[in-house]
């Protein structure tokens, strides 16, 4: 139902507040009539830009539409762009991509280098970004009365950072927002259950520990909860699984548990731990002593009315799981963004959490959509991409923006496939990224990636005269963390030789890990987001076994290729059935938040 169609139905009357009011006729404000307000946004970003040495290179004289920037400027990837992004990050000043100063680098995920990609932002792109931010709470509202009567309970925390060479700094795009002065001067908290002193603490088990505390302390004014990504949601129920004696001790005796030396938290903490709460210890005791935790949330959290978390493209993988903690509790996947730009938010955020949608907003950039059918992986035509008001219902699409920062004609690897229209503006569903194999949280390995850690471990194998003959794999998200799971077929030069032992395998496990690109090795290391790699060694014949699988559902054995990366379950038990070891990465792959350059 249009937004305009609920105020006027009276599900936004009269208890609808002044400010969502506002907010959602914006809403319809910006969804009636896209293509103009797009080409404002793009006639702001040239005019203001004119002046770049990137556009001047491409001869638009000032133009400012559509037409000449079309033909003119390429349709680029971050390789791209590196050389002007590496002058920037080094210390250079002038008017490379943006006529404003660049003030930060948003990180996005790594590229086949291994580093993070390096995201230019100006000082007002956290303004376009809060401007969209505002819109999802006066959505919900119309879903979820009520909401204004309680706290979300959302683990939220700050990751590694670093500066540049330049000095700017570099760190996730929720990084930035956590540690800005707009966050650190809001009244987050009669939003949130958790102090800002705990978001903001770098030590993950602090800030984590006194999250979950508040939590449990205001465990009756929680109404939502929610995280990132869904992992970190069920990593905060794996926590306190494992620590709600420690917790339930806290509450019990009205003091804070040593393991929080923090001086900001412990001064926080102090005004909101004032008593014991036998009542409460007593209750925690019982409810998780329990050998079953199925629907977890609810028991504790009653109150809870929905679980706010990503369940679009890969973190599909975890709805199971939260359904199971939460007792099949609706899940909204609200917004779409990332460290390039933000883009829409879900007008339908109840919907069933393998069917969210997002409307585009016209003004956060200047949006083109590349067939997702086109030839080959270079040579896209500038003048194919589709405006964001002329694309069809059920096509797929790759996302290409321009950005008031400095990006022109970006492709952000986003597949997309238009559901439908609100007003005029179209809806999209997330399909997945382009080329990602794995992903377990922000990591993504492509089949690049992952074909040169096979190599690079598969070479420890040499001296025992054995190699890896054949290799798949799948993000075992059952385990919390979830982590990699590889599985190799071997070929020994000597038949009657065993299995190479568990100590050489194990350092295979390691060797893939060290290969991998910096945003796993930062989630293994520092976010402690992913667990140990794991490498199934399965028993000779059983890719055979994998292709007649595949041909008897109606492959082709012409065009048949062993797949990088399995889902479905039948294949996946073939596989589990055919095990013959299993081995760990036994420690932590090389990580340091210093950048290389």
């Amino acid at each position: 139902m249009a937004v305009d169609s609920l105020l006027q139905s009276g599900m936004a009357s009269p208890t609808t507040s002044e400010t969502d009011v506002k907010a959602l006729k914006f809403i319809e404000e910006m969804t009636k009539n896209p293509d103009s307000v797009q080409e404002k946004v793009l006639g702001e970003i040239l005019s203001r830009n004119s002046n770049t040495e990137y556009l001047k290179r491409f001869d638009l004289n000032g133009a400012v539409d559509r037409k000449t920037f079309k033909s003119k400027v390429p349709v680029v990837i971050y390789e791209d762009l590196k050389t002007d992004i590496q002058r920037i990050s080094n210390g250079d000043r002038s008017p490379i991509l943006s006529s404003h100063p660049i003030t930060e680098f948003l990180t996005s995920s790594g590229t086949s280098a291994g580093e993070r990609k390096l995201m230019p932002t100006i000082e007002e792109d956290i303004n376009r970004r809060q401007l969209l931010g505002n819109l999802l709470m006066p959505v919900m509202n119309l879903y979820v009365p009520g909401l204004d009567k309680g706290k979300g309970l959302y683990f939220l925390f700050v990751k590694s950072e670093s500066k540049t060479s330049g000095g700017l700094p570099a760190r996730p795009a929720l990084t930035s927002y956590y540690k800005s002065d707009y966050f650190r001067t809001s009244d987050s908290d009669s939003v949130y259950t958790s102090p800002k002193e705990a978001i903001l603490c770098s030590d993950s088990s602090q800030s984590m520990y006194t999250q979950m505390l508040c939590g449990l302390l205001m465990r009756h004014e929680v109404n939502r909860l929610g995280a990132v990504f869904p992992s970190g949601l069920l990593r905060a129920i794996s926590f306190l699984q494992n620590n709600w004696k420690e917790l339930s001790q806290d509450i019990s005796t009205g003091t804070l548990s040593s393991k929080i030396f923090d001086p900001a938290i412990k001064n926080r903490m102090s005004k909101i731990l004032t008593k014991p709460d036998q009542e409460l210890a007593e209750f925690l005791i019982g409810v998780c002593s329990l050998e079953n935790w199925e629907g977890i949330i609810t028991k504790i959290w009653p109150n809870t009315k929905y679980l706010d978390v990503i369940v679009t493209g890969a973190m599909a993988q975890y709805i199971p799981m939260l359904e199971y903690y939460s007792g099949g509790l609706p899940m909204a996947s609200t917004i779409y963004a990332s460290s390039e730009s933000y883009f829409g938010i879900n007008l339908n955020p109840m919907c069933k959490p393998s069917e969210p949608s997002y409307t585009i907003f016209p003004n956060m950039a200047y949006f083109e959509f590349l067939p997702h059918n086109h030839d080959g992986d270079g040579g896209v035509e500038a003048t194919s991409l589709v405006e964001l008001a002329d694309v069809e219902v059920g096509k797929e699409y790759e996302l290409v923006i321009t950005t008031y920062a400095g990006l022109y004609r970006y492709r952000v690897g986003d597949i997309l496939r238009v559901t439908g229209f609100h007003n005029s503006a179209p809806q999209f569903k997330f399909i997945r990224r382009e080329n990602v194999l794995l992903s377990i949280e922000s990591d993504k390995t492509d089949e690049a990636d992952l074909q040169k850690a096979v190599e690079n471990a598969s070479r420890l194998l040499a001296e025992q005269g054995t190699r890896v003959i054949e290799y798949t794999s799948y993000a075992d998200t059952k385990t919390i963390p979830g982590h990699y799971v590889i599985y190799w077929e071997l070929l020994s030069r000597d038949q009657s030789n065993a299995l190479p032992s568990d100590e050489v395998m194990a350092k295979c496990c390691l060797e893939m890990e060290e290969s991998l690109n910096a945003v796993y090795r930062q989630s293994r290391v520092s976010d402690k987001s992913i667990g140990p790699l794991e490498i199934r060694v399965v028993q000779n014949g059983t890719f055979e076994e994998l292709m007649d699988f595949s041909i008897s559902r109606g492959s082709s054995i012409n065009q048949y290729k062993v797949p990088r990366c399995v889902r479905l379950t039948p294949i996946m038990k073939l596989l589990d059935s055919r095990v013959v070891s299993a081995h760990f990465s036994p420690s932590l792959p090389h990580w340091s938040p210093e950048r290389r350059h």
